[in-house]
């Protein structure tokens, strides 16, 4: 090396033979020398290597932009596939802001007269797919929810996570306070114990009530049959999911009605114009079944009506014939009532003799005579029988 050239070098040999002082003078500095050149060897490699870092460093980001800048990197960066990337995502953080934004409450109230919550926007928005993206991550969220309580037990695992959270938490904190005096855990702890802010909680108290609500509300109006439609519809749910109970496990059930909600609306904003066209035939058809029922029942009547008229007069002459042939009415002969003059009166009262009262008591023999004359032989007993 440069400073191993520029010391030279110390041949004994050649050197004249020193005495006394200057011979040890001439050993310490050969030994100094020999130090000074071992040191300079030893840490040559340590400063060669600290002036290498920033080489390596530097050739390492001079690597980096040599990749980006290359043409595959912005083939890849650039390409129809990172653009059309792109633009899915910016179309989709696009559409939950306008789910967040639609969060209003109804203008038009319940039948009550009470409001909405704003749920009813939100959850009317997802459901008819005005925003798809939206819509289809909330659907598959739900499927993965239904699944994942299916086929994974997340107590299992939450339990399981917890304790070995706990154990290492409280392993690290024993061995750091034996070892080194100090908790290795305590550490990380921060110096304020994180909160809730009342605000943060308040708004989420609000939500949650709005939610509750949600469900208390239509679950209200279903049952008082605001919408009839509604009514029958889950009516016919009601009736359908009781059938598939029996067959059909409950996450089997959850599952089948999360894709009846979503894909049912999905189906009608597919092929809208078809759907309406059927529904209004069907609708018309309806309608003219119902005039000709409506039709068929007051001609129906009608003759009915009829028909117990002529019966009911037909009898009601056969009655009047029947009681004019027994030579009266079925109560009797009707006694005519004749009112009295004041002449009558008074020579009725006149002609008229009441019995006079006996004044004196009658005799035995007059009792005896008056009285019935009674056999004198019995009646014998064959004559009897």
């Amino acid at each position: 090396m440069d400073h191993m050239s520029d010391v030279p070098p110390t041949h004994s040999s050649s050197m004249p033979a020193p005495n006394g002082a200057a011979a040890g003078a001439q050993d310490d500095l050969a030994n100094a020398k020999t130090s000074a050149i071992n040191s300079r060897q030893v840490v040559m490699p340590q400063a060669t290597s600290k002036s290498c870092e920033p080489d390596t460093f530097v050739a390492a980001q001079s690597t980096m932009a040599s990749i980006q800048n290359s043409s595959t990197a912005q083939s890849l960066s650039n390409g129809p596939m990172a653009q059309g990337a792109k633009d899915q995502m910016a179309k989709t953080s696009s559409e939950f802001q306008n789910v967040a934004d639609s969060r209003v409450t109804p203008s038009k109230p319940a039948a009550t007269g009470q409001q909405l919550t704003h749920y009813h926007s939100m959850f009317y928005n997802i459901l008819s797919w005005q925003n798809p993206r939206v819509s289809a991550v909330s659907f598959a969220s739900v499927v993965t929810v239904i699944l994942a309580a299916r086929y994974l037990n997340i107590l299992h695992y939450l339990f399981r996570t917890g304790f070995l959270l706990l154990a290492i938490t409280a392993s690290l904190e024993v061995a750091g306070k034996a070892l080194l005096d100090n908790g290795i855990a305590s550490r990380f702890r921060p110096k304020r114990y994180y909160t809730i802010p009342r605000e943060v909680l308040e708004s989420s108290l609000d939500d949650l009530e709005q939610f509750i609500n949600f469900f208390m509300i239509e679950s209200q109006r279903i049952l008082f049959a605001e919408n009839v439609p509604k009514t029958l519809a889950a009516s016919g749910a009601a009736l359908v999911s009781w059938g598939l109970i029996k067959i059909m496990p409950l996450w089997g059930l959850a599952l089948v009605a999360t894709c009846v909600v979503f894909v049912t609306p999905l189906v009608y904003v597919t092929n809208k114009e078809a759907i309406d066209d059927l529904l209004d035939r069907s609708s018309v058809a309806v309608n003219q079944q119902v005039n000709q029922l409506r039709e068929l029942t007051a001609h129906h009547t009608n003759r009915a009506t009829e028909s117990m008229k002529t019966y009911a007069g037909e009898y009601s002459s056969k009655a009047q014939d029947l009681m004019a042939r027994k030579g009266g009415s079925p109560l009797g002969p009707q006694k005519q009532e004749h009112t009295l003059k004041p002449s009558e009166v008074a020579g009725t009262a006149a002609t008229s003799q009441l019995p006079t009262p006996p004044v004196t008591e009658p005799t035995n023999s007059q009792v005896a005579a008056a009285a019935p004359a009674v056999p004198k032989t019995e009646p014998s007993p064959v004559a009897a029988i």
